[in-house]
């Protein structure tokens, strides 16, 4: 908490010094960007596509990433805003998918109006949260929220009949009625569904996060005592946000069925949940943007790095762990940081610390992969038995550990270089 509080105020200052005009365009970057990358990686996508149509595997990632960055904003509002660490986040994006499945096969509901019945459900299933753990926070939230993930669960087996059992409920975007000539069978006309809540959704997040409810919310996190005694419930202010941040779950889980098409029972698991504290955390809480960096660096390990390794839970644990053991304010507390110093001593001062942090970074990483790699390689070489390092000859295998131990050394050595110029760098600019 105190670094992220040295960490806002050093943004802060930073942003003091800036005119209005570039302040609003500070403020406006971040959405300009997110409005960019939906809009323009398609459309670049389908010019360098033979067929003149962006690859499908393109549009599903990005359907991804907008579905992760509402689903981690979403959390934010529980965790960063509120204080509250939950572990059964899965279950309101589950069950507002779920019940929205159901209208559609029932009642053939517009496709873009569908994210509307996933938010209603996700809130109702939020309201009987918390109404069991609103007069909580702390541990005792979050076990509770883990007990009520748990049981959602497992009565995902328990009544095959709403939840679909095994093989889930599917929908068939085609079958509602079209709109504008759009059917939404096509996978970019279901993208451009998804992209458009997506936008909406982080906005009335934003909004949400701006207001002064959002700001008693802090107060309560903050200092639920305190709160209480200037005349705030905190278990109704908890409550509340509890109920908002499963509506917006609720539209997350609702534009993971538009992508695939299904509601499956391991929607509401507990990995989900994992997927997402992961996601928030690593991006940081104390940032709005911080949870859509995350999601964005979620959906690269799950879809990139695990497309090319089986490893890819193994990298996402380790890098968790590096994330929160040097930057607890997640990726986007450590952006602001590197930002307020280079504002305060210029590229030419900062440039040695960075190249050889980035330096330490590549080589430890390097050093990382090639030894699990080499790991995997030899557990599973009867799968791929073809793999040069699974039965490797004893002259290979020296150069490989040798090689390992050398990069890890050096990253070790380059590594502490770089954070004594970083702290000598801050100590400088504390004297003047």
């Amino acid at each position: 908490m105190n670094i992220e509080k040295r960490s806002a105020g050093a943004s802060s200052s930073t942003r003091t010094t800036l005119p209005p005009r570039g302040r609003a365009w500070r403020a406006l970057a971040p959405w300009l960007a997110l409005i960019a990358c939906f809009a323009a990686a398609p459309i670049v996508g389908a010019w360098l596509s033979p067929s003149g149509a962006p690859q499908g595997w393109l549009l599903a990632c990005l359907a991804q990433v907008a579905t992760m960055i509402v689903f981690a904003l979403s959390y934010n509002l529980l965790l960063g805003e509120t204080g509250l660490l939950s572990f059964g986040h899965a279950a309101p994006a589950g069950l507002g998918a779920l019940a929205a499945a159901h209208l559609f096969n029932r009642y053939a509901l517009p496709l873009p109006l569908l994210p509307i019945a996933g938010g209603v459900g996700g809130a109702a299933f939020g309201a009987l949260t918390a109404l069991v753990a609103a007069r909580r926070a702390g541990t005792a939230f979050a076990m509770i929220t883990l007990g009520l993930g748990e049981l959602v669960a497992a009565a995902a087996w328990a009544l095959p009949d709403w939840f679909g059992g095994e093989a889930g409920v599917g929908i068939d975007r085609a079958s509602g009625p079209a709109i504008a000539g759009w059917t939404f069978g096509p996978d970019r006309e279901a993208y451009w569904v998804i992209a458009v809540w997506c936008v909406l959704a982080s906005a009335a997040i934003f909004a949400l996060s701006r207001t002064p409810f959002a700001r008693l919310a802090n107060a309560v996190r903050d200092n639920p005592v305190r709160a209480a005694a200037l005349g705030a419930t905190p278990a109704r202010v908890r409550a509340t946000m509890i109920v908002w941040s499963s509506a917006f779950a609720g539209v997350a889980g609702t534009l993971t069925l538009i992508n695939v098409e299904l509601a499956a029972a391991e929607s509401v698991g507990m990995m989900r949940s994992a997927a997402v504290l992961i996601a928030t955390v690593t991006g940081g809480t104390a940032s709005f943007f911080g949870p859509a960096l995350g999601a964005i660096v979620w959906v690269v390990f799950s879809v990139g790095v695990a497309s090319a390794t089986r490893a890819w839970m193994l990298y996402v644990g380790l890098f968790f762990i590096v994330v929160v053991l040097g930057a607890p304010d997640g990726l986007a507390g450590c952006a602001a940081r590197q930002r307020a110093r280079l504002a305060r001593h210029g590229w030419r001062r900062c440039r040695a610390p960075w190249l050889a942090a980035t330096s330490a970074t590549a080589s430890a990483a390097f050093a990382l992969v090639l030894a699990v790699q080499w790991a995997y390689a030899v557990r599973f070489r009867a799968d791929d038995p073809r793999a040069w390092f699974a039965t490797p000859t004893p002259a290979t295998a020296s150069g490989l550990v040798a090689l390992i131990v050398v990069l890890a050394g050096l990253a070790f050595v380059v590594g502490r270089r770089a954070a004594r110029a970083a702290r000598a760098l801050d100590a400088a600019g504390e004297v003047r």
